[in-house]
């Protein structure tokens, strides 16, 4: 497997790519849409929602974590997660930015 050479594209460019290899996998797509229609802290209920081994669940959680998209809280023995504010509206800015580049030809290019 080839070396990835971050260091040629900017950061939003490195940036962008992270976060849209998250979103990649329908289980983590799954889980943010879960967390995000709940609009609360959730623990325990990912497991019977997505039908899914708690290893796995965990997993996919720690990936989100790691990109900033969640966040979580320790209570007890149990680990609260939910939706990251300010970085959940930095990624919504990011791929605005992208999306925004595309203007709509008079004409077909192709």
């Amino acid at each position: 497997m080839g070396v990835t050479k971050t260091d040629l594209f900017t950061l939003e460019q490195n940036e962008l790519a992270q976060v849209a290899k998250v979103f990649a996998h329908p289980a983590r797509v799954a889980i943010i849409q879960y967390l995000l229609k709940s609009n609360t802290c959730i623990n325990g209920d990912l497991i019977q929602e997505l039908g899914l081994a708690q290893a796995t669940i965990s997993q996919h959680l720690r990936e989100l974590k790691e990109v900033g998209i969640i966040q979580g809280t320790i209570e007890g023995v149990s680990v609260s997660y939910c939706i990251n504010p300010v970085k959940w509206a930095h990624i919504q800015q990011l791929f605005n930015a992208l999306f925004d580049q595309f203007k709509v030809p008079e004409s077909t290019c192709c």
